[in-house]
């Protein structure tokens, strides 16, 4: 295993489509519920526990090689709104094609083959991590953290918040986030002896209903 690919798949510039999309930042935004570093550390924590720890889940099952189309599947049925589902796909194109590119793998070529308009951002990243040779730890750690590092970066942007905040948040949500990723690679592990039934299914119904409206904006700084 070459840890050093971990530090290229997490990079915020890894040309993955990450830097478009807030994470619901922006809605949450314009609702009034982030307004500074408190409340943007709240957001993050929320999101990081519900939306992360599936993705999380996800990624760790698929590079421990669950079947990738079923863990698909499995990822529609934990993303209610229809903006997520679509904002899930075209990360997922947009991470594919970087990653063929960087580590070439036929499995990622038999995905892109069976999801021509882009399979769900974590499995996709699962497989990217095998790819790179990454394993399962990694993987869910690049997506616990992305779930949080996303909505950070994007509400420097639109609060002018200071970076040095936005990072002292993520700092501050580091052990939560560890604890985060070891339930999230033993769900993985617990699915590839039980079934994908054992992945978690945590629910952030305010970040869905947030997407639906965000998706019906007529002018918006990011895709989701």
């Amino acid at each position: 295993m070459t840890r050093a690919a971990l530090l290229v798949l997490a990079d915020g510039r890894f040309p993955a489509g990450g830097h478009a999309h807030s994470g619901g930042a922006e809605e949450a935004v314009k609702a009034g519920r982030v307004t500074d570093a408190a409340s943007l550390e709240d957001f993050c924590r929320g999101r990081l526990h519900t939306a992360g720890l599936v993705a999380a889940s996800l990624a760790a099952a698929a590079a421990l090689g669950a079947d990738a189309v079923a863990l698909d599947a499995a990822a529609d049925a934990r993303t209610p709104s229809p903006a997520l589902r679509t904002a899930a796909r075209r990360l997922g194109r947009q991470l594919m094609r970087a990653v063929r590119w960087t580590w070439p793998s036929a499995e990622l070529d038999e995905l892109a083959r069976r999801f021509p308009k882009g399979a769900h951002q974590p499995v996709v990243l699962g497989l990217a991590a095998r790819a790179a040779g990454l394993g399962a730890v990694e993987a869910a750690y690049c997506a616990a953290y992305e779930s949080v590092s996303g909505p950070a970066t994007a509400t420097v942007r639109l609060l002018s918040l200071d970076p040095f905040d936005a990072t002292a948040v993520l700092a501050r949500l580091a052990p939560e986030t560890d604890q985060v990723v070891d339930r999230a690679v033993d769900a993985g592990r617990r699915a590839a002896g039980a079934g994908l039934d054992e992945l978690p299914a945590a629910s952030a119904p305010l970040l869905e209903i947030g997407a639906q409206a965000h998706a019906a904006w007529p002018v918006r700084l990011f895709a989701s």
